[in-house]
This record gives C-alpha cells, sequence and structure tokens, in this order.
C-alpha cells in the first residue's frame, strides 16, 4: 500500500514538474526571439527561431531522462540473456516475445549481422530472428517517449501497437515461408563459442550503466536531433497552413507509397525523424501516412539493407523488405481511414 501511494505521489510531481518546466520553456523561448533577437511576432523566422528555441531543450530533456531509465532496464536485459530466452521457442510464442525484447534491447544497423548470426546459430527460428531485428530500431525507448512527450499518450500507443504487429506479423510471416535456404551458407558454418558470462550488478553499477547509456546514445543521436528541429523548425515557419494536406492527406490514394519510398533512402533515427512528423503533422499532413514515412525511415533504412546483404541473399533481403512494407502501408492506409 504504501509502495503504491509512493508511486502515485511520485508521478504526480513528475507530471506536475514537467507541466511547469514546459511553461517555463515556452517563456523563455518567445523572450528569447521576440525580446533579445527582436524578431518580429508571427512572421515566418519569428515562428521558426521559437519553435526551434522550444523543442530543443524540450526533446534533448526527454531524450536524456529516458535513455537513463532504459539504460539502468538494459542492464537487466542484455543481448547474451535474450538470445537464451529465444533459443528453442516456438514461432508465434517466439515472434511476440522477441517483438517485445526487441524494445528495450541494444540494437542498432552496425550490430545487425552479429545479431543475425548469434540468434540464427544458437537455434532461434529464422521468423522470431527476424521479428527481433525489425522491433528493435522501429520501436524503441526514444521513439516511444519522444512520441509521448510531443503528441501524447494515444499516438505513442498506436505507434507501439502498430510497430509491434508489423514485427510479429512479418516474422511469422517469413518464418511460415521456410526462407531458411536463402540465408548466406557460411552463416550457418560460423561457430559462436560460449556466451559470455554476466556478472551480477549491484544498483551503483546499474545507475552507472544507465549514464554510460546516457553518454554513448545522447552523444550519438544529438546532431540528428538538432538537424530534425531545425528541419521541422524551417516546415513549422514558412509552409503554409494545409500545404501538405494537398499530397499527404487523407484524399490523395497515393500519398502513403510515395511516403514510404521517399523514406526508405533517408538515413535518420527516431531522434531526428520525430521532430519533422511534428511538423508535417502541424500543416496537415495525414496521420497515417506520417506514421508510414516515419516506419519507413526508421525499420527500412538502406544503411541496414547493405550491412543485412552480408548475411542475407538478394531474394531474402527483398522478401524482410516487401514484406515489412506491405505491413506499413496497410497501417497508413488504415489510421488514415479511421482516425
Amino acid at each position: 500500500m504504501l509502495l503504491a501511494f509512493c508511486m502515485v505521489l511520485w508521478l504526480t510531481l513528475g507530471v506536475v514538474a514537467w507541466v511547469a518546466l514546459y511553461g517555463l520553456l515556452a517563456a523563455v523561448a518567445a523572450w528569447l526571439t521576440y525580446g533579445l533577437l527582436h524578431l518580429s511576432k508571427g512572421g515566418h523566422l519569428g515562428r521558426t527561431v521559437e519553435f526551434f528555441l522550444f523543442e530543443t531543450p524540450k526533446v534533448l530533456m526527454l531524450l536524456t531522462l529516458v535513455v537513463f531509465g532504459v539504460g539502468i532496464v538494459r542492464s537487466f536485459v542484455t543481448p547474451e540473456r535474450t538470445r537464451r530466452i529465444l533459443a528453442g521457442k516456438r514461432e508465434a510464442a517466439g515472434n511476440v516475445l522477441a517483438a517485445l525484447l526487441g524494445i528495450v534491447t541494444p540494437f542498432c544497423s552496425c550490430s545487425a549481422v552479429p545479431l543475425f548470426i548469434g540468434f540464427v546459430t544458437t537455434g532461434v527460428p529464422l521468423g522470431v530472428t527476424f521479428s527481433f531485428l525489425i522491433a528493435s530500431p522501429m520501436i524503441n525507448e526514444v521513439a516511444l517517449v519522444l512520441l509521448f512527450g510531443l503528441f501524447g499518450w494515444k499516438v505513442a500507443l498506436i505507434y507501439a501497437g502498430m510497430g509491434l504487429s508489423i514485427a510479429i506479423l512479418a516474422g511469422w510471416i517469413i518464418g511460415r515461408l521456410r526462407l531458411e535456404k536463402w540465408v548466406e551458407p557460411w552463416v550457418y558454418e560460423v561457430k559462436t563459442g560460449a556466451v559470455s558470462a554476466e556478472t551480477a550488478m549491484d544498483w551503483g553499477a546499474r545507475i552507472g550503466f544507465g549514464i554510460a547509456a546516457v553518454r554513448d546514445i545522447v552523444g550519438r543521436v544529438w546532431l540528428y536531433v538538432l538537424l530534425g528541429l531545425a528541419v521541422g523548425a524551417g516546415i513549422h515557419g514558412y509552409v503554409p497552413e494545409g500545404f501538405l494536406a494537398s499530397f499527404m492527406g487523407k484524399s490523395a490514394w497515393w500519398a502513403v507509397p510515395a511516403a514510404v519510398v521517399l523514406g526508405v533512402p533517408m538515413y535518420s533515427n527516431a531522434a531526428g525523424i520525430i521532430p519533422i512528423v511534428q511538423a508535417l503533422l502541424g500543416k496537415g499532413a495525414a496521420l497515417g501516412t506520417v506514421l508510414a514515412f516515419m516506419m519507413a525511415v526508421i525499420g527500412l533504412s538502406l544503411p541496414e539493407a547493405v550491412i543485412l546483404r552480408k548475411v542475407l541473399t538478394m531474394k531474402l533481403l527483398l522478401t524482410f523488405f516487401g514484406v515489412v512494407a506491405a505491413g506499413i502501408l496497410i497501417v497508413g492506409y488504415v489510421f488514415n481511414a479511421v482516425m
């Protein structure tokens, strides 16, 4: 009972602090823009600068807090432990479990090949492996917290639910197709060796792990955040209201596939793309089209395809991209229809 009371109190104080900080940031951004820089209120440049000065500290603080918290969670869920959990699981249950574990397990494009080899050679089914590889970059903690901070819990839950559905169904479909023969033959010849020993960590070490995660992840993505915010600020300040609705709205049937095609060659991450998403929605773009664009950027990037080509034949790589792209298209059309 006392624990529940403390948790409610902690959450309440956190919400109050965030609301107060939100108002303070808005006031400071307005003063810097119009009081210090003397930009005209309501002008294109003024709106652009105010947006950038307000969103930048807010997004970076959100990013730091969530990376620290999830860094502590990740000290409990290592890649080695994930591999052991998934090994030997039946496909249906394995797909669901792999997608859920993908959210909190460290993963980036550069680690796609070693993770893929480690999973496949230790008995994790191919479809289950793909469920993990899809969910890990697409539904990461950065994306969910930034979506929550910028758009609210409904949009964050929508994105998480749709991302998990794509990861689970795409992995299940690939597993049902029995495409193991399309994995590069040398992968099955690799000897992964014994799993590295996992030493017990006290809470001091776990907090240190969270701080190290902040230094590592925030240190790598802060530039993407600034670039994304700069682009989003430009869209917010200069693009006329409703302009994007003409070709990214619900009425344009080709908008969703066009958004997916546009998103694939772009190289960014959640921290960099979400401020652009915020600006697109603010200018009249449809939610389903924008979510499809975001999922394509994060989940179907060309750099990841180039790296995965080392372990997948071209047939399997194209199948993987095709199945995931089909799922993203469905998400876009469904949300444009119901939202």
